[in-house]
Parts: structure tokens; C-alpha cells; sequence
């Protein structure tokens, strides 16, 4: 009687991972949310830099790129043997306690300190926007960045599914004005950038161009800080089936994120020279502050400070997720070693205290700095995002059966050339 319940219960799981829900399109969009950032803002940059060749080559990369990685890092998360692990306590059960305690503290140092880069950033866009385009005084800097911070705060509070509700509620606005801009930016499409349509890649050579554009690439659209809480989620939500229906959630995302950016990107570029790209890049400056300065008109003073403002609070609400699971499992493995527990909403309450505090004073204090420190993170995420999931696939027995796939090898490709790009840049 029990089995024949629970052939049943698996049946009905299996009917509703076929089915579309509204939690799945919430995720879809909770995904692209965390995913389509401030980082977006600067891609047409980097990316359109090379010229022509170059450009065409990283939009035909994108999808594979970003899919398979997620997806391989979303497997990962779900081989755990007990539902409702997050990725701190998958990789402590399939690697064991020592390098369950370093990648712990790895996945933690790779998100946190981007976290810190967006609340300097919000406070920094929020102060401009209020003097330079509201023309009123701005509060005092260490009242305001509390006030964004608090707000911010405020939605954490009420948990998991108000986040990804409310990231996924940014996203209609956030793609509309981007979709609008670059529709917008048409009439000015030129030819400039196809007198770089040489395999030379503007000058350095069309190798050294992707390999160095290539890390903008993956973290423009890197949302692993999201990936375990979405993967629990799913699981939770459709058992067994929940793989398939992740992969399936993950190629929409993806879909999607790669077909506004990229319109977004090549509307951008074609409307400018690669010297104006490179004056853009020398000025450190997104591309709407450049197209607003170049073009010169009030729309653009307008548009760039609020499509950013909501760029940064999706992106800081998806890292968040990331950075307090870094930071409960770093306290639930210390306090296990000594023989103790902890409950779980006391945890969640002493996170929250400690990236409000940390968040708040790093805002105020303001320091460049965290550029650094974000460009130091990039090499930590390539490893957990590209490698660990691939190297777990030939190591881990419950993995074993997603092995021999020709887009393992490629993902190692692309985490190895990514790895290899930043600790060149940083060198050089």
C-alpha cells in the first residue's frame, strides 16, 4: 500500500514537472534578475572594443557559456543526498569536512565582497541622481547609505520567495527601458565598427582579444550566487524531477538574457566607433553615462541613473542569497566542530545583522578599492562555477552519470581561459 502511495505521489510529481508554473516563470525571472546587473552596463565596452570579429564570436558563445556552467553547478547542488542541502553542505557530504570548511569559505570570499561593491554603488548613483537630476541636497552620506541599505533590508526580511518575487518584478521594467534605448539608439547605427571586421581584432590580434574579453563575459552573466537556493528550492518543489525541470528553467533564463543583452550590446556598439569605445573605457564610465555625454541629450541624464539604480538592487537582493549561505555555512561547520547547533531563523538574524553593519559602513567609507577586490573574486567564481561542478562529475558516483558529455570539456575550456584572462590582467 505504502509503495503503491508513494508510485502515485512520484507520478503526480512527474505530471507537474512537466507542467509551467508561476514559480517556475518567478525564477526564470529571479535568474536573469540576479544575472543582468550593473556589469551589463559596461559589457558593450569590453566587448565591443575588438571590433567586429570578436563581438560575433562571444554572441554565438554566450548561450552555450552561460547554460552549461549554471546548469552543471545546479546538478551539483541537487546529487546531495538530502533534500534541502545547500551547496556549503553538498560539497562537505561529496568532499569531506576539510574541503567542505575551504570551499565554504572560497564560495563565501567569491560573492561577499561584490555584495559590498553594490552597496557603494547604490549609495553612489542615488546620491548622483538626487543632485544632479532632482537638484536637491542629498542627506548626509552616512544616513543615506543606512536608509538604501535598511530598505534593501527590509525585503530580505520577509524571506526566499520575496526576494526572487521582487527581483523578478525589476526585471519587466529593467528590460523594457533596455530594449527601449537600444531600439532607440537605431537611428544612429553606423559602419564605423565594420572597418574592424578583420581577424586581427582591432590590432592585438583576435586571440589575446577574446581571451581578455572573454571573463567580462562570464561574469555579465554570472548568477551561480543564486543557482544553490534555486536548486533547493526545486527540489523541494518537484523532487525527483527537479533536474530536469532546473535545466529546463535555465534555458529559458538564458535565452532570454542572451537575446536582450546582446541586442542591447550590438545597438550600443554599432552606434559608436571603437575609439569612442576605448575613450568610454578610459573614462571607467558605463555605456549609458558615454551615450548620454556623447549624444547629449536629457532622456539619457535621466534613463542611466535609474536603469542602474535598478540594475544594482536586483543584483545586490540575488547576491545576497549567495553571500548568507557562505556565511551560515561557515557558522554551522565552525560551531559542528565543536559539538554544537545552531537554529536556523537566530542564524538567519545574526547574517542579516552582520551584512547590514558591514554593507553600511563599507558604503559610507567608500573605497576604490573594491573594484580590486571584485576583479580578485573573479578567479574563485570561474573555479566554483566551471571547474568544481565538471571535476565532482568524474569524482562523485551520484554525477557520474552526466559524464562523457562533449560540453564538460568546454566548460573546463572556458573556466580554464577565464581563470588564466584575470590573473593576466591582474599581473599585467
Amino acid at each position: 500500500m505504502a509503495s503503491q502511495q508513494t508510485a502515485i505521489q512520484t507520478g503526480q510529481t512527474a505530471v507537474n514537472a512537466r507542467a509551467w508554473r508561476k514559480t517556475d516563470t518567478m525564477w526564470m525571472l529571479g535568474l536573469y534578475g540576479t544575472a543582468i546587473g550593473a556589469g551589463v552596463l559596461f559589457l558593450p565596452i569590453n566587448a565591443g572594443i575588438g571590433g567586429l570579429v570578436p563581438l560575433i564570436i562571444m554572441a554565438l558563445l554566450a548561450f552555450p557559456m552561460t547554460y552549461f556552467s549554471h546548469r552543471g553547478l545546479c546538478r551539483f547542488v541537487l546529487s546531495g543526498s538530502n533534500p534541502g542541502e545547500d551547496i556549503t553542505e553538498v560539497v562537505e557530504e561529496h568532499f569531506g569536512t576539510g574541503a567542505g570548511k575551504v570551499i565554504t569559505l572560497l564560495y563565501f570570499f567569491a560573492i561577499y565582497p561584490i555584495l559590498l561593491v553594490y552597496s557603494v554603488a547604490i549609495t553612489n548613483t542615488v546620491e548622483s541622481f538626487l543632485t544632479n537630476q532632482l537638484h536637491i541636497q542629498a542627506p548626509p552620506r552616512v544616513l543615506l547609505s543606512l536608509l538604501l541599505i535598511v530598505g534593501l533590508m527590509m525585503i530580505i526580511r520577509f524571506g526566499k520567495e520575496a526576494i526572487v518575487k521582487t527581483m523578478s518584478l525589476l526585471v519587466f521594467p529593467f528590460v523594457a527601458v533596455l530594449m527601449l534605448l537600444a531600439l532607440w539608439l537605431i537611428p544612429n547605427w553606423s559602419t564605423a565598427i565594420f572597418q574592424e571586421a578583420s581577424l586581427s581584432g582591432n590590432g592585438d590580434g583576435l586571440m589575446m582579444t577574446m581571451w581578455l574579453a572573454l571573463p567580462v563575459m562570464v561574469f555579465s552573466f554570472n548568477h551561480s550566487p543564486i543557482i544553490s537556493a534555486f536548486a533547493v528550492a526545486k527540489r523541494e518543489e518537484y523532487g525527483e524531477e527537479a533536474e530536469a525541470k532546473c535545466s529546463r528553467i535555465l534555458a529559458f533564463s538564458h535565452v532570454m538574457m542572451v537575446l536582450t543583452v546582446m541586442f542591447f550590446v550590438f545597438s550600443c556598439v554599432l552606434s559608436l566607433s571603437p575609439a569612442n569605445l576605448a575613450e568610454a573605457k578610459a573614462q571607467n564610465i558605463s555605456i549609458l553615462s558615454y551615450l548620454a555625454n556623447h549624444f547629449n541629450t536629457p532622456m539619457m541624464a535621466w534613463l542611466a541613473p535609474i536603469v542602474a539604480m535598478v540594475a544594482i538592487t536586483k543584483s545586490f537582493l540575488g547576491h545576497y542569497l549567495g553571500a548568507r549561505e557562505g556565511f551560515n555555512g561557515l557558522i554551522i561547520k565552525s560551531l559542528r566542530g565543536r559539538g554544537k547547533t545552531i537554529n536556523e531563523n537566530k542564524l538567519n538574524r545574526l547574517t542579516a545583522l552582520f551584512m547590514l553593519l558591514t554593507t553600511w559602513l563599507v558604503a559610507t567609507w567608500n573605497p576604490s578599492i573594491l573594484g580590486m577586490i571584485e576583479t580578485l573574486g573573479g578567479p574563485i567564481i570561474a573555479v566554483l562555477l566551471f571547474l568544481m561542478p565538471m571535476y565532482a562529475i568524474n569524482k562523485v558516483p551520484a554525477m557520474r552519470r552526466y559524464s562523457g558529455a562533449l560540453s564538460n570539456i568546454f566548460v573546463v575550456l572556458i573556466g580554464l581561459i577565464s581563470i588564466s584572462a584575470i590573473v593576466w590582467s591582474l599581473l599585467g
